[in-house]
């Protein structure tokens, strides 16, 4: 049986992007990370009951989908998908065009909604929805090319229609804070909530864990079948919710999209247990403890889901939803490959030219990992203690340790990035001519 990590290997040396493309990315990500605790921090004394609308939670929230998850996932599927496919990378010059766009936009996105900056915040918009739209380019240029893969092919164009919906939301929404919305705000919200969380953000992750998950457990490519099964109900889920958005029988359609999106969650989960369970490699460590964290986490996500159908949901009911969504399974499950990601991707470009290549785990650095890792989980449980308990100090608090756990991952990055350094091969020296 051939296995995906032998699969993915195979020539990945020749399709990786300079070091400086994806690595922006994930600096990017690991900077706003820290901002997003510290916006929340701000803005604690509105977490427990926060009604919607402009402020610090909403850009803490804007700091972590966009400028941690979005960031990241543009990042891993520019490097990850051209070697999974099989496909040469083209058009090195735009991934760095789209990092100068959309980072700055995130930034102004940011500061707009927490300062209630109107101006700023439609600049950002615009920034991000253009450099977003130049990344589907690329992302659609690669999928249309791909050879082999096929699950998490199916899963990219899923996630990239997705995301169309996704920029037309978050276009009309902030236009609306400008006075001329496209749509109606109730339904451009649950769109948005539904097409970013479960549909591009968790469609991306859901397929690019049929690569990640065998690669790093040594495990046989799971059932491309079952994968794209698991896929085409988790986009008939997303269209049961978008009817529902609209009016069309809303409470009835939105518990089937919950019911069908849960068997989609356990097709994808039993995958990944058969890969767990047959891979070669079983000591994963901390990194996969958080992976298996936030799969259930995904889990209650959908249990919280159902709390919010009805028109009166109980206070703390969407509070908890996106704290179980977004920190708990998305930002949670990213950590945990991320821990994985950057010391591979570093290692295998440290590995062209060099003698005797670094291994993954000689570029890591355990410590700050460890007190992330405490810092994350205690944090994501403080903050659902402050909503039930209606506690802003507690979300103060809360928020204090999870910035304290960002920047013991952004130390990670940083040792990361000077191992990386030091253990590259040293240039040639340049011939002169006496």
């Amino acid at each position: 049986m051939k296995l995906a990590a032998g699969a993915f290997l195979a020539g990945a040396t020749s399709r990786l992007l300079p070091a400086s493309i994806p690595f922006r990315f994930f600096g990017a990500a690991v900077v706003y990370h820290l901002l997003a605790w510290l916006a929340l921090l701000a803005g604690a004394d509105r977490f427990p009951r926060f009604p919607g609308g402009l402020g610090w939670p909403l850009a803490a929230l804007h700091l972590v989908t966009l400028g941690v998850l979005v960031m990241t996932a543009i990042g891993a599927s520019l490097q990850l998908l051209p070697v999974a496919t099989r496909q040469p990378v083209r058009a090195m010059r735009w991934p760095a065009l789209i990092w100068w766009l959309y980072t700055p936009g995130v930034a102004a996105i940011a500061t707009g909604m927490g300062s209630g900056a109107l101006p700023l915040l439609g600049v950002g918009a615009v920034a991000v929805v253009l450099a977003l739209l130049a990344f589907a380019a690329l992302l659609a240029g690669n999928l249309r090319g791909a050879r082999g893969m096929r699950g998490v092919v199916v899963h990219g164009w899923a996630a990239l229609g997705c995301l169309l919906v996704v920029l037309a939301t978050a276009l009309s929404l902030a236009l609306m804070y400008l006075g001329v919305p496209l749509l109606d705000r109730a339904p451009a919200l649950a769109l948005h909530v539904a097409f970013a969380a479960y549909g591009f953000m968790g469609l991306l992750a859901l397929g690019l864990s049929f690569i990640l998950i065998p690669m790093f457990a040594l495990a046989a490519a799971p059932d491309e079948r079952r994968a794209i099964t698991s896929c085409v109900l988790a986009v008939m889920a997303l269209a049961l919710a978008a009817l529902a958005a609209f009016g069309v029988a809303p409470q009835t359609l939105r518990v089937i999209a919950i019911a069908i999106g849960s068997v989609a969650v356990a097709l994808h989960l039993w995958l990944m247990r058969e890969a767990l369970r047959s891979g070669m490699r079983r000591n994963l460590g901390r990194s996969f403890t958080l992976v298996r964290i936030s799969w259930g986490l995904l889990v209650a996500s959908l249990v919280a889901a159902l709390a919010i159908v009805p028109d009166a949901p109980l206070d703390a009911a969407p509070a908890l939803f996106g704290l179980t969504l977004i920190g708990g399974w998305l930002l949670t499950f990213l950590l945990g490959m991320l821990q994985r990601i950057l010391p591979f991707l570093a290692s295998m470009h440290v590995a062209r030219g060099a003698k005797r290549p670094p291994t993954p785990s000689s570029l890591s650095a355990d410590r700050p990992l460890a007190i992330h890792f405490f810092c994350h989980l205690a944090a994501l449980t403080g903050l659902a203690l402050s909503v039930v308990a209606d506690s802003p100090a507690l979300a103060a608090v809360s928020a204090g340790v999870g910035a304290l756990g960002a920047g013991a991952f952004g130390a990670f990055f940083l040792i990361l990035l000077r191992r990386m350094r030091a253990s590259a091969p040293a240039a040639p020296p340049v011939a002169t001519c006496a």
